[in-house]
C-alpha cells in the first residue's frame, strides 16, 4: 500500500458583519462541494491547498480570490487540525477573515450557505471540518472571577454587567471553595446560564459535578495527572508549555488557556511571554487558546493577530 500523499491546506472562516445566530454567533460562510471531487456533497470551509513554498496565509488570499472572488483584507491564523483522509494526510490551517471586500460569487461548489455553530441547517459537513463548529461556538471573552477580592455580591453584580454587554464564557475561579464560595459559584452559574453563556469551574471535577457547571476548568498540575478527558460540555486547561497544549489535545479537550502574555497587578515582577512568545507557543495548537496575564477587552486584536481565539482577563473582565 503507497503512503498517504502529504497535503497543506489554508481553510477560511469567512465571517460577514451584522448577522448573528441565536446565541450572538456571528454568520460564517460554507461551500458544498462538486459533483466530481472527493467528498462530493459534503459541507466545508472555503480554502485550498498551499503550494510549494507558499505560505497557508498567501494560499488563503489566492484561493478566496479564484474561487470566490472576493479580497481578504484582514485575517487572523486561528487553529490547525490535522486529518487522514483515504487519499492524503491533510493538515488544515484555519484562519478567521474579519474583513474582506468583493461580492461573493463562487466557481468551484455546488452551492453556497451562511451558517451559525448554534444552528446549522447544511449537512453532512466533510470529517476534517466538523470538530470546527464547537470551537466556533465558544465566545472571544473569558472573565475569570476574583469574588474572594472583591467580594461575592459585586462580582456578580459585575458579572450581570459583563454578560448585558455580550457573550462571555465565565470561568469560577476561587482559591478557597468554602459553604459561602460554592453558594456565590451556584449563583454565578445561574446569571451566567441565564445570559446564554457557559460556566466552567476551576476546581476538583468532583465539585463542578455537584454544582452543575456546564464544564471544568483544569490546572496545570490537574492536566498532568489526567488519562481521560472528564465528562462535560466545555473542559479547559492553562497551559504553559508546549508539552502541556499537546496533553491537552491528546484528552480531546476544547480550549486552553496560556500566559501570562503582560505584566499582571498580582505578579508585577514575574515572567511574561510577551506577544513574540505567546504567538510561538501557540503556533500550530490544534485547540483555540485564550491569552491571558495583563488583558482587557482593548487587548482582543492583537490576541487574536498572534493565533489567540480571544482573551481570558480577572481584573480586565469586570467593571467595577
Amino acid at each position: 500500500m503507497s503512503e498517504r500523499k502529504q497535503v497543506a491546506v489554508a481553510a477560511a472562516v469567512i465571517f460577514r458583519d451584522g448577522a448573528h445566530g441565536r446565541a450572538g454567533e456571528r454568520e460564517f460562510l460554507l461551500g458544498q462541494r462538486a459533483p466530481g471531487t472527493f467528498y462530493p456533497g459534503y459541507w466545508e470551509f472555503p480554502g485550498g491547498k498551499v503550494e510549494k513554498d507558499e505560505a497557508p496565509v498567501d494560499a488563503l488570499k489566492r484561493e478566496l480570490d479564484e474561487e470566490l472572488g472576493i479580497r481578504v483584507e484582514h485575517c487572523t491564523p486561528w487553529i490547525t487540525l490535522a486529518h487522514e483522509y483515504e487519499h492524503a494526510h491533510v493538515r488544515l490551517h484555519f484562519f478567521r477573515v474579519e474583513r474582506w471586500s468583493g461580492r461573493v460569487h463562487d466557481h468551484v461548489h455546488s452551492a453556497l450557505a451562511w451558517q451559525t455553530a448554534d444552528a446549522l441547517t447544511v449537512s453532512p459537513m466533510l470529517p476534517a471540518n466538523g470538530p470546527v463548529m464547537k470551537s466556533l461556538r465558544l465566545p472571544s471573552r473569558m472573565a475569570v472571577t476574583h469574588a474572594f477580592q472583591i467580594g461575592a455580591a459585586a462580582q456578580l453584580d459585575a458579572l450581570r454587567q459583563a454578560c448585558r454587554r455580550g457573550r462571555l464564557m465565565l470561568q469560577i475561579r476561587e482559591p478557597v471553595l468554602d459553604a459561602a464560595a460554592l453558594d456565590f459559584a451556584r449563583e454565578a452559574i445561574r446569571i451566567a446560564r441565564d445570559h446564554g453563556c457557559p460556566a466552567v469551574l476551576n476546581g476538583p471535577v468532583e465539585v463542578a459535578q455537584a454544582l452543575g457547571a456546564d464544564g471544568v476548568h483544569l490546572k496545570a498540575a490537574q492536566l498532568a495527572g489526567l488519562t481521560a478527558r472528564p465528562d462535560f460540555e466545555w473542559v479547559g486547561a492553562s497551559c504553559h508549555s508546549v508539552d502541556e497544549l499537546a496533553q491537552a489535545t491528546r484528552l480531546g479537550l476544547d480550549y486552553a488557556v496560556a500566559g501570562s502574555v503582560l505584566p499582571t497587578a498580582t505578579h508585577p515582577g514575574g515572567d511574561t511571554l510577551g506577544w513574540d512568545g505567546f504567538a510561538a507557543l501557540v503556533a500550530g495548537s490544534p485547540l483555540p487558546v485564550f491569552a491571558i496575564g495583563g488583558l482587557d477587552d482593548s487587548h482582543l486584536a492583537q490576541a487574536q493577530t498572534c493565533g489567540a481565539h480571544g482573551i481570558a482577563a480577572i481584573r480586565g473582565a469586570w467593571v467595577l
